[in-house]
């Protein structure tokens, strides 16, 4: 069975604390693995929750404030130290070319792990990887910075009671899949539809450092999961529009009008020690919310019906 989970590797903004490493998230989505904003810490959170190296096919940045990429030093050399031999996508802004090739060579290492560097120069669709597209939109930070969208195609449900019915099974099951009708022993010629039934691809958002903006609502539009910031509460809400942040009201709205199906905040500042601020300010805006804690492993809610 696949698996589909978000795990926290750090919950923390610009100052880590006794109990928030520097954000981090991992995403394991079938058989593909996801760093997404590795801060400072991010190779011994790693290991702290389970995170293998060789779980990692891609390295995603929103943008080079160091919370959201000191820790790319780490897991770089990490990779190749463990000797993964799959190459690693790196997804980046273009601007910050040279930070990110400060960050990648910061200290010698013997470099094994090939990296496929993608700077983004252009919004849409920038990726393709097996059972996923990858888009991205600029939002609305201080610097420039990228939210984040993965999306899986729809596809098809083989229903068995009917397969059953026309007399199809094994070898002409999967001819039928691949060119879409067939001749069954009977000799009734079968059309896939007639068999099968919608699945609908299941959907992902990263939206991290921004004020709330119409990008960010177009990338979380109907997603199963959205990872979103939630800097502050409202009480200083004046200072989240002035450093380009968002509320967990804010976070909660952006949810809301997206049509998400589930809300994880996640980026809190250190003024607050308890994240359950977060949550009750966010939960009467959008009733299917978590206030992260590092370590914490969330799953990707069950595939809709169709």
């Amino acid at each position: 069975m696949s698996e589909r989970s978000l795990t926290v590797l750090g919950t923390a903004s610009l100052v880590p604390t006794r109990c928030r490493n520097h954000h981090g998230a991992y995403l394991r989505w079938d058989d593909a693995g996801l760093i997404f904003d590795p801060g400072e810490g991010t190779q011994r959170q790693m290991t702290l929750y389970g995170v293998r190296a060789h779980g990692v096919h891609h390295l995603l940045l929103t943008h080079f404030h160091g919370d959201h990429c000191l820790g790319v030093p780490g897991v770089v050399q990490r990779l190749s130290f463990d000797r993964v031999s799959h190459p690693v996508h790196a997804w980046f802004p273009a601007s910050g070319q040279v930070y990110f090739d400060r960050l990648r060579r910061a200290s010698i290492f013997e470099e094994f792990t090939k990296i496929v560097e993608h700077p983004l120069r252009a919004e849409g669709e920038v990726g393709q990887a097996p059972g996923f597209s990858l888009f991205a939109r600029r939002l609305d930070h201080r610097v420039e910075a990228f939210g984040y969208r993965l999306q899986e195609p729809d596809g098809v449900r083989m229903v068995p009671e009917k397969l059953a019915q026309a007399g199809l099974r094994g070898p002409l099951v999967g001819r039928l899949i691949q060119i879409g009708e067939v001749t069954a022993p009977s000799g009734q010629r079968v059309r896939l539809a007639e068999v099968s039934e919608p699945k609908p691809g299941q959907s992902f958002a990263f939206i991290m450092d921004t004020r709330l903006c119409d990008a960010a609502i177009e990338l979380a539009r109907g997603v199963d999961l959205l990872v979103a910031e939630s800097t502050f509460l409202r009480t200083e809400s004046h200072e989240a529009q002035a450093y380009g942040h968002m509320t967990a009201e804010q976070a909660a709205t952006l949810a809301r009008e997206a049509g998400a199906r589930k809300l994880v905040l996640t980026h809190f500042s250190q003024r607050y020690p308890d994240e359950r601020a977060f949550l009750e300010e966010a939960t009467p805006i959008f009733s299917e919310v978590v206030a992260a804690r590092d370590g914490d492993v969330i799953p990707v809610p069950p595939r809709r019906p169709h």
